[in-house]
């Protein structure tokens, strides 16, 4: 899931970029308003971390412009300032959530996790696929009753295609959603990734062809395990 947090105080912006890195997310970071829209028009974001006071263009202003924009995309803002008219404000204007400086992560990571699930198409926490699971607030994942360790980049990877079904999604997708903005890999990293997935899906009792190679385009889940 990528995470797209507009904060202009740059040492919380790298101490929340980290905290949230660490629970699986891929965090892109800019630090004014104007920056945030520009993020939010090139790619498809899970859901925008947005602080109130920013430079250039405010949060108010900026979560006011992507809603007539129709940018559906979960928001939860951030501000320093503990007042019921700005929260009313906020979520006026159409952010889903609101946040208190100064953060406490867990309540953050909560937060989060229900924003992400409310947006979701499934109702279910648990995304399924068969006999495959993999739990989002946990990032535990079974074949079965047979634990799988997966890195973190596979985790990504297998979360985005357990999201998105029989849909292809290809090795650029995969980048996009994945990889930070700093330093995007090559396309055939994705092919090193998706091969150790197979492997330990396999070892765990998973058919071979779980996750489906289509010519060309790139990448699903396969139909048989549906």
């Amino acid at each position: 899931m990528r995470i797209l947090l507009v904060e202009d105080d740059v040492l919380l912006a790298e101490t929340l970029a980290e905290a949230l890195t660490n629970q699986l997310y891929v965090v892109d970071v800019v630090h004014d308003g104007e920056a945030g829209w520009y993020q939010a028009k090139t790619l498809d974001y899970d859901l925008l971390l947005l602080d109130v006071m920013l430079p250039e263009l405010d949060g108010i202003s900026l979560c006011h412009r992507l809603r007539s924009h129709s940018y559906h995309l979960p928001i939860l803002m951030l501000s320093a300032c503990d007042t019921i008219n700005e929260e009313i404000n906020g979520l006026d204007v159409g952010a889903d959530d609101y946040v208190v400086k100064p953060v406490e992560l867990q309540k953050l990571f909560a937060r989060i996790r229900a924003l992400l699930r409310r947006g979701s198409m499934t109702s279910s926490p648990i995304l399924q696929w068969g006999d495959l699971r993999l739990n989002p607030s946990t990032y535990e994942v079974s074949y079965g009753e047979t634990p799988i360790h997966l890195t973190p980049k596979e985790y990504g990877i297998l979360e985005l295609l357990l999201r998105n079904g029989r849909r292809v999604l290809s090795r650029r997708v995969m980048i996009e959603h994945i990889w930070g903005l700093e330093s995007p890999p090559d396309e055939h990293v994705v092919k090193v990734h998706i091969r150790g997935l197979r492997r330990k899906l396999k070892a765990a009792g998973a058919a071979e062809n779980l996750i489906e190679t289509v010519h060309s385009m790139g990448y699903r889940l396969n139909q048989q395990n549906d």
